[in-house]
């Protein structure tokens, strides 16, 4: 996991009177979708407010939820994930967009951070620092 946004916590998030952090899930495969979509119902300060299968789905959805973080999948029919960061974020520069990506390859990285990813989670890290890496992403936002 590489996480490219400053360390703070999602307590002074919530303390800003924000609910919940609102998650959009966007991942080609629909058993990923659930499993994190579960995993992420059993937090207490985390929303799954949708889900998206390819890159033109997740610019869509973005667009109209406006979520905290976009969980965005790398590789995916459509549409890559490095195209829909770069058009949601043309859109809403101010979107946190985490790459989640069983790749490890640099070019990989790169392509997303170049596009404007705040961040890099390998699909393959455990639940608590992926939770963790999405709190300090939120926590760390401008407002």
């Amino acid at each position: 996991m590489i996480s490219m946004s400053p360390g703070t916590n999602a307590a002074s998030y919530l303390a800003e009177g924000n609910m919940k952090i609102r998650i959009l899930i966007v991942d080609d495969y629909e058993m990923l979708r659930s499993g994190l979509k579960a995993l992420l119902g059993l937090q207490k300060d985390m929303e799954v407010v949708g889900e998206a299968e390819n890159g033109q789905d997740a610019v869509a959805k973005t667009l109209e939820l406006h979520p905290d973080v976009v969980l965005m999948d790398v590789n995916m029919p459509v549409m890559s994930g490095a195209e829909a960061t770069s058009r949601i974020l043309a859109e809403l520069p101010g979107m946190k967009i985490l790459a989640y990506s069983v790749q490890a390859e640099n070019g990989f990285m790169a392509s997303m951070l170049r596009a404007g990813a705040c961040g890099y989670i390998l699909k393959g890290c455990d639940s608590e620092e992926m939770l963790g890496i999405i709190r300090r992403t939120v926590g760390s936002r401008s407002a």
